[in-house]
């Protein structure tokens, strides 16, 4: 009798953008001629940077040429695109990371669901509330939580972020094994200084934890205070794993590709209190079940370097940050108190009821689609998330349209 992982069974019926996909089609079904704007699901919708595409060309072209066509390449990413972030990422902000250091993939949704594959079951897990869901579900899958009590899973150690900290989560006052952060923060849109940033380095450091930093919004930051990396902060490469992705920066969401960067400095400890290198581990469980992300991607990626590519890449940052502000200023002027859509595409904003009821009023009465906050977390129950990933005339639209459904 084959049996199942019955830790799945755990899992809430659907993942949440799933389930708001299902609501929304179900109200389209019903409402055929009513014209619904997402501004719910991070998405890019700007055309890839044209650096990317003339790379995207250049790269098929070298595929239909025997003399220089390419087949497997190494799982690890190509040193050309891995030298490439090292660079421009890393080494031009002083943080010393090395292109070895560097494992490009298919998505930072995937790997930071899938490094915790190389961590044992029994370790303790810190995660902020409000928190982008996959980082709760997939050790949720592992087992490494209890069943879900009042929308939160048993085992699992929940940092709340609210106004009257920022949005930012405060340091454990017990010591546990591996925290998730995320800045700037999906869904909140808050960032981090450099300063608490040191104070999560410090408190990994003395107690030999690990921090998975999420900093796939890092384009986003206006602020220069405000760091993109975390090893920006000193002795961060000993306790952090960083994740970066090409889908916000550049429009990848499609084409597919990010990076994760393992410093070979980061340690975790067997059961005897040993050391060992989590760069080889994850190396392993990389070129074991992944074969690559195919080259002309990887081209277009590295063509976000260049110097057309960084101002192409920056004038589409500049374009959602001004549907951003949009949104933000027109919830300010109904009223409500936003955070984030500053340093972030993201807005998140307080609607005083259920989140839920709130995303169903808006779909109904204004054919406008946000995030129920509920589904990142017990902190998020009376807000919702508001996306900057959209055109700025159905950015616009949109907001007539919620003004006119709340008056």
């Amino acid at each position: 009798m084959i049996r199942i992982n019955e830790h799945y069974l755990k899992l809430q019926a659907s993942y949440l953008f799933s389930g708001i996909a299902a609501r929304v089609n179900e109200y389209q079904k019903n409402h055929p001629d009513r014209e619904i704007i997402k501004l719910g699901i991070g998405d890019a919708t700007r055309a890839l940077p044209m650096a990317c595409i003339k790379a995207l060309h250049r790269a098929v072209d070298e595929l239909a040429d025997d003399a220089t066509f390419r087949g497997y390449g190494p799982e690890q990413g190509y040193l050309f695109l891995r030298q490439a972030i090292a660079q421009n990422d890393f080494q031009a902000r002083g943080a010393d990371i090395s292109p070895e250091e560097i494992f490009v993939s298919d998505g930072a949704k995937c790997d930071t669901g899938n490094f915790q594959e190389i961590l044992a079951q029994e370790i303790t897990v810190a995660v902020p509330d409000p928190v982008y869901p996959v980082y709760v579900d997939t050790n949720v899958m592992a087992g490494r939580t209890g069943g879900l009590e009042n929308g939160r899973y048993q085992n699992i150690i929940y940092l709340e972020c609210t106004q009257a900290n920022h949005f930012s989560p405060e340091i454990p006052d017990r010591p546990v094994d591996l925290v998730y952060l995320c800045f700037p923060n999906n869904p909140t849109g808050a960032t981090i200084t450099a300063d608490a940033l040191t104070e999560w380095v410090n408190y990994a450091r003395k107690n030999k934890a690990l921090i998975l930093f999420d900093a796939a919004y890092e384009a986003f930051i206006q602020d220069e205070t405000i760091p993109h990396s975390i090893y920006e902060i000193d002795g961060a490469k000993e306790v952090a794993v960083e994740f970066r992705s090409f889908s916000k920066t550049a429009g990848f969401t499609g084409t597919r590709c990010a990076f994760t960067v393992v410093p070979r400095k980061c340690r975790a400890y067997d059961k005897t209190g040993s050391p060992h290198e989590l760069h080889s581990l994850w190396s392993r469980r990389h070129s074991t079940k992944f074969n690559g992300v195919s080259y002309p991607i990887q081209r277009a990626a590295e063509a976000v370097y260049s110097d057309e590519g960084k101002r192409q890449v920056k004038d589409i940052i500049r374009f959602y940050l001004k549907n951003a502000e949009r949104i933000r200023q027109g919830m300010e002027q109904l009223g409500f108190s936003p955070v984030g859509g500053i340093n972030s595409p993201y807005i998140w904003v307080d609607t005083q009821m259920d989140s839920w009821e709130f995303f169903k009023f808006l779909l109904e009465k204004a054919g406008v689609v946000c995030t129920p906050g509920a589904g990142f977390g017990a902190c998020g129950q009376r807000y919702v998330r508001f996306s900057a990933f959209n055109t700025y005339e159905n950015t616009e639209k949109a907001m007539a349209r919620i003004k006119e459904a709340l008056k």
